[in-house]
Protein backbone atom coordinates (compact mmCIF):
# COMPACT_ATOMS: atom_id res chain seq x y z
CA UNK A 1 0.00 0.00 0.00
CA UNK A 2 1.50 3.20 -1.03
CA UNK A 3 2.05 5.56 2.08
CA UNK A 4 0.88 8.79 2.56
CA UNK A 5 4.31 10.43 2.56
CA UNK A 6 5.22 8.75 -1.12
CA UNK A 7 2.52 10.05 -2.57
CA UNK A 8 3.33 13.73 -0.95
CA UNK A 9 6.58 12.82 -2.92
CA UNK A 10 5.73 11.86 -5.86
CA UNK A 11 3.42 14.74 -5.86
CA UNK A 12 5.81 17.28 -4.67
CA UNK A 13 8.08 16.18 -7.54
CA UNK A 14 5.46 16.58 -10.29
CA UNK A 15 5.24 20.19 -8.86
CA UNK A 16 8.71 20.56 -9.03
CA UNK A 17 8.70 19.47 -12.50
CA UNK A 18 6.46 21.95 -12.95
CA UNK A 19 7.96 25.04 -11.64
CA UNK A 20 10.97 24.04 -13.49
CA UNK A 21 9.94 23.82 -16.77
CA UNK A 22 8.31 26.99 -15.43
CA UNK A 23 11.88 28.51 -15.71
CA UNK A 24 11.57 31.22 -18.95
CA UNK A 25 15.55 31.05 -19.68
CA UNK A 26 14.39 32.24 -23.56
CA UNK A 27 12.72 35.39 -21.91
CA UNK A 28 15.73 35.90 -19.28
CA UNK A 29 19.08 35.36 -21.84
CA UNK A 30 16.89 37.37 -24.66
CA UNK A 31 16.44 40.42 -21.91
CA UNK A 32 19.94 39.71 -20.89
CA UNK A 33 21.32 40.12 -24.34
CA UNK A 34 19.20 42.92 -25.65
CA UNK A 35 16.80 43.93 -23.24
CA UNK A 36 13.67 42.72 -25.03
CA UNK A 37 11.18 40.30 -24.51
CA UNK A 38 11.73 37.32 -26.92
CA UNK A 39 8.00 36.64 -27.17
CA UNK A 40 7.38 40.23 -28.55
CA UNK A 41 9.33 38.88 -31.94
CA UNK A 42 9.20 35.96 -34.43
CA UNK A 43 7.47 33.48 -33.75
CA UNK A 44 5.95 34.73 -30.70
CA UNK A 45 6.88 32.07 -28.35
CA UNK A 46 9.53 31.60 -25.78
CA UNK A 47 11.64 29.26 -27.46
CA UNK A 48 15.60 28.35 -28.41
CA UNK A 49 15.19 29.41 -31.81
CA UNK A 50 13.29 32.63 -31.44
CA UNK A 51 16.12 33.58 -29.28
CA UNK A 52 18.45 32.61 -32.11
CA UNK A 53 16.87 35.06 -34.69
CA UNK A 54 16.50 37.33 -32.14
CA UNK A 55 19.95 37.19 -30.33
CA UNK A 56 21.99 35.08 -32.38
CA UNK A 57 23.51 31.68 -31.99
CA UNK A 58 25.32 31.95 -28.78
CA UNK A 59 22.46 32.61 -26.72
CA UNK A 60 20.79 30.88 -28.54
CA UNK A 61 22.48 27.37 -27.82
CA UNK A 62 22.86 28.64 -24.41
CA UNK A 63 18.94 28.21 -24.18
CA UNK A 64 18.74 25.18 -26.08
CA UNK A 65 20.63 23.53 -23.32
CA UNK A 66 19.07 25.17 -20.31
CA UNK A 67 15.64 24.09 -21.71
CA UNK A 68 16.74 20.82 -21.61
CA UNK A 69 18.20 20.39 -18.37
CA UNK A 70 15.05 21.64 -17.23
CA UNK A 71 13.38 18.68 -18.47
CA UNK A 72 16.06 16.41 -17.61
CA UNK A 73 16.62 17.40 -13.66
CA UNK A 74 13.20 17.01 -12.06
CA UNK A 75 12.69 13.68 -14.41
CA UNK A 76 16.22 12.06 -13.68
CA UNK A 77 15.25 12.73 -9.84
CA UNK A 78 11.62 10.94 -9.90
CA UNK A 79 13.62 8.19 -11.72
CA UNK A 80 16.13 7.68 -9.02
CA UNK A 81 13.27 7.76 -6.41
CA UNK A 82 12.21 3.79 -7.90
CA UNK A 83 9.39 3.34 -5.49
CA UNK A 84 6.75 5.33 -7.51
CA UNK A 85 6.89 4.28 -11.17
CA UNK A 86 4.05 7.03 -11.98
CA UNK A 87 6.05 9.88 -10.70
CA UNK A 88 8.27 9.72 -13.79
CA UNK A 89 5.70 10.59 -16.58
CA UNK A 90 3.80 12.25 -14.03
CA UNK A 91 7.14 14.56 -13.26
CA UNK A 92 8.18 14.67 -16.64
CA UNK A 93 5.23 16.40 -18.49
CA UNK A 94 4.71 18.60 -15.56
CA UNK A 95 8.27 20.04 -16.79
CA UNK A 96 7.12 19.91 -20.50
CA UNK A 97 3.84 21.73 -19.27
CA UNK A 98 5.79 24.36 -16.86
CA UNK A 99 7.64 24.99 -20.44
CA UNK A 100 4.65 25.49 -22.25
CA UNK A 101 2.62 27.68 -19.69
CA UNK A 102 5.36 28.76 -17.23
CA UNK A 103 3.99 30.56 -13.96
CA UNK A 104 7.33 32.86 -13.58
CA UNK A 105 6.32 33.98 -17.60
CA UNK A 106 2.49 35.04 -17.38
CA UNK A 107 1.68 31.13 -18.99
CA UNK A 108 3.20 32.12 -22.42
CA UNK A 109 5.86 29.89 -23.04
CA UNK A 110 7.73 27.74 -25.49
CA UNK A 111 6.54 24.79 -27.62
CA UNK A 112 8.02 22.28 -25.15
CA UNK A 113 9.89 20.10 -27.45
CA UNK A 114 13.73 20.88 -26.03
CA UNK A 115 12.35 20.08 -23.07
CA UNK A 116 10.99 16.87 -23.99
CA UNK A 117 14.26 15.72 -24.66
CA UNK A 118 15.36 16.56 -22.08
CA UNK A 119 12.59 13.91 -20.01
CA UNK A 120 13.68 11.27 -22.45
CA UNK A 121 17.74 11.67 -22.02
CA UNK A 122 17.19 10.95 -18.58
CA UNK A 123 15.37 7.40 -18.79
CA UNK A 124 15.61 6.39 -22.66
CA UNK A 125 18.04 8.60 -24.14
CA UNK A 126 17.64 6.28 -27.69
CA UNK A 127 14.39 7.33 -27.69
CA UNK A 128 15.55 11.28 -27.69
CA UNK A 129 17.38 10.24 -30.70
CA UNK A 130 14.77 8.26 -32.15
CA UNK A 131 12.47 11.03 -31.73
CA UNK A 132 14.51 13.75 -33.36
CA UNK A 133 14.98 11.65 -36.34
CA UNK A 134 11.32 10.84 -36.35
CA UNK A 135 10.59 14.68 -36.47
CA UNK A 136 12.99 15.81 -38.87
CA UNK A 137 11.57 13.26 -41.20
CA UNK A 138 8.01 14.58 -40.86
CA UNK A 139 9.32 17.86 -41.11
CA UNK A 140 10.81 17.22 -44.46
CA UNK A 141 8.13 15.46 -45.18
CA UNK A 142 5.34 17.85 -44.62
CA UNK A 143 7.26 21.00 -44.54
CA UNK A 144 5.65 22.87 -41.70
CA UNK A 145 6.82 22.53 -38.35
CA UNK A 146 3.57 22.86 -36.19
CA UNK A 147 1.62 20.30 -38.59
CA UNK A 148 4.61 18.00 -38.62
CA UNK A 149 4.99 18.05 -35.08
CA UNK A 150 1.18 17.68 -34.19
CA UNK A 151 0.98 14.48 -36.65
CA UNK A 152 4.38 13.33 -34.73
CA UNK A 153 2.37 13.22 -31.65
CA UNK A 154 0.44 10.21 -32.58
CA UNK A 155 3.42 8.42 -33.71
CA UNK A 156 6.10 9.08 -31.04
CA UNK A 157 4.91 6.54 -28.08
CA UNK A 158 4.98 3.66 -30.62
CA UNK A 159 7.94 4.93 -31.92
CA UNK A 160 9.40 4.17 -28.32
CA UNK A 161 7.83 0.86 -27.85
CA UNK A 162 9.70 -0.06 -31.30
CA UNK A 163 13.02 1.04 -30.10
CA UNK A 164 12.43 -1.28 -27.15
CA UNK A 165 11.61 1.24 -24.14
CA UNK A 166 9.82 0.11 -20.74
CA UNK A 167 6.06 0.43 -20.89
CA UNK A 168 6.28 3.38 -18.00
CA UNK A 169 8.54 5.47 -20.71
CA UNK A 170 5.98 4.55 -23.49
CA UNK A 171 3.60 6.37 -20.77
CA UNK A 172 5.58 9.09 -20.37
CA UNK A 173 5.64 9.75 -23.84
CA UNK A 174 2.01 8.91 -24.44
CA UNK A 175 1.40 11.92 -21.80
CA UNK A 176 3.55 14.47 -22.82
CA UNK A 177 2.34 13.74 -26.59
CA UNK A 178 -0.84 14.89 -25.68
CA UNK A 179 0.45 18.19 -24.08
CA UNK A 180 2.53 18.90 -27.25
CA UNK A 181 -0.68 18.13 -29.22
CA UNK A 182 -2.65 20.52 -27.70
CA UNK A 183 0.54 23.42 -28.14
CA UNK A 184 1.01 22.31 -31.68
CA UNK A 185 -2.88 22.55 -32.39
CA UNK A 186 -2.86 26.27 -31.94
CA UNK A 187 0.06 26.93 -34.72
CA UNK A 188 -1.98 24.79 -36.87
CA UNK A 189 -2.54 27.74 -39.37
CA UNK A 190 1.06 29.86 -38.87
CA UNK A 191 2.96 30.52 -42.46
CA UNK A 192 6.67 29.88 -42.41
CA UNK A 193 9.33 31.35 -44.19
CA UNK A 194 11.90 29.47 -43.11
CA UNK A 195 11.97 25.42 -42.46
CA UNK A 196 14.21 25.29 -39.40
CA UNK A 197 13.76 28.70 -37.33
CA UNK A 198 10.06 28.62 -37.44
CA UNK A 199 9.56 31.96 -38.91
CA UNK A 200 6.79 33.22 -40.02
CA UNK A 201 6.56 34.55 -43.50
CA UNK A 202 6.97 38.31 -43.90
CA UNK A 203 4.07 40.14 -45.95
CA UNK A 204 5.13 42.07 -48.72
CA UNK A 205 4.79 45.83 -48.14
CA UNK A 206 2.44 47.04 -50.92
CA UNK A 207 2.84 50.53 -50.08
Amino acid sequence: MLSMWKLWFALGLALFGYLMGSIPFSVWVTRLFTGKDVRDAGSGHATATNTIRQTGWFAGIIVFVLDIAKGFLPTYLAAMQGDIIWAVPLTAASAVAGHIWPIWAGFRGGMGLATTGGTLLAVFPIGAIGGVGLLIALVLTIRHGARATFIGTFLFAPLMWLLGAELIVVGQVLIISLVLAVRFLSDWNRQYRELWLDREKEEASTK
